[in-house]
């Protein structure tokens, strides 16, 4: 009901009601082939991200300044700095497209994924070693599980991931299938800097960071680098999404029902 000039009551029609109501978001149901494929490839980018990851990497040792607090002295990073935003991209398209249900079950099963890998890996390392096997030292040098970097990791992959996640859907609730770029954008700068500062903060010292100075510049150097890299493949993320919410037939449906002014 509303009111008219005359003060008497004016009723509604349906559309109206309809076109008054939050836009509820449109999300596509997880029973298609699209969905499995991306998972596998997620939890295959953080497994080979966490193994990577082991090794301490300095970029361009010739680079020299100081800004505030942040004295550069050559770029401090690890060896997954090509590959984990990959993970953040692909946690976007799976938020964007399946919602934040289906991505926290992606985000289990990673971190279950992850989990049994480091105790497969302790394992191996563990058993007899055979005479002709020369390799021992080298294997438990990379796959070594060094319980303060597994810690690292799975806590900074489970507060990243759910905060980027939480963060993009609860922009697109309020604006629909509008700004898909601010949703990218937002969800990246909250989700990476999370996931940095957690697993910088437990990670460094078993990286061999043992200086103010190092673990500021690893921290800041590792968010803005992967922040940065969300934004060069945003027009790949951007075609991805489309293509995906073309191809997802329970995502057209959901969009149909979506109030037009989402």
């Amino acid at each position: 009901m509303t009111t008219a000039k005359s003060g008497q009551p004016v009723s509604r029609s349906d559309s109206d009601q309809r076109a008054a109501r939050p836009a509820e978001p449109a999300f596509a149901s997880l029973s298609s082939h699209y969905f499995p494929m991306l998972v596998a490839l997620f939890v295959g980018v953080m497994i080979i991200s966490n193994i990577t990851g082991t090794k301490g990497v300095l970029l361009f040792p010739s680079l020299n300044f100081d800004i505030g607090p942040l004295a550069v002295h050559g770029l401090v990073t690890d060896g997954a700095f090509y590959l984990f935003p990959l993970a953040y991209v692909l946690g976007d398209v799976i938020s964007e497209v399946y919602g934040f249900r289906a991505m926290r079950r992606v985000i289990l099963s990673g971190f279950a994924v992850l989990l049994i890998a480091s105790i497969c890996f302790w394992i191996t390392i563990e058993l007899p070693a055979a005479p002709f096997y020369d390799g021992q030292e080298s294997f438990k040098t990379v796959a070594g599980v060094v319980p303060q970097f597994l810690l690292a990791g799975l806590a900074g992959y489970v507060v990243g991931e759910f905060l980027n996640s939480y963060v993009l859907v609860a922009m697109k609730k309020r604006s629909g299938e509008k700004r898909l770029w601010a949703r990218l954008i937002g969800s990246t700068v909250v989700g990476e800097f999370f996931d940095t500062l957690v697993f910088c903060s437990i990670a460094a010292t078993a990286l061999g960071i043992s200086t103010w100075e190092d673990f500021v510049n690893y921290t800041v150097i590792g968010f803005v680098w992967k922040t940065l890299v969300e934004l060069v493949v945003m027009p790949v993320t951007y075609a991805v999404v489309a293509a995906l919410k073309r191809a997802e037939p329970s995502y057209q449906e959901a969009l149909g029902r979506t109030p037009s002014t989402a």
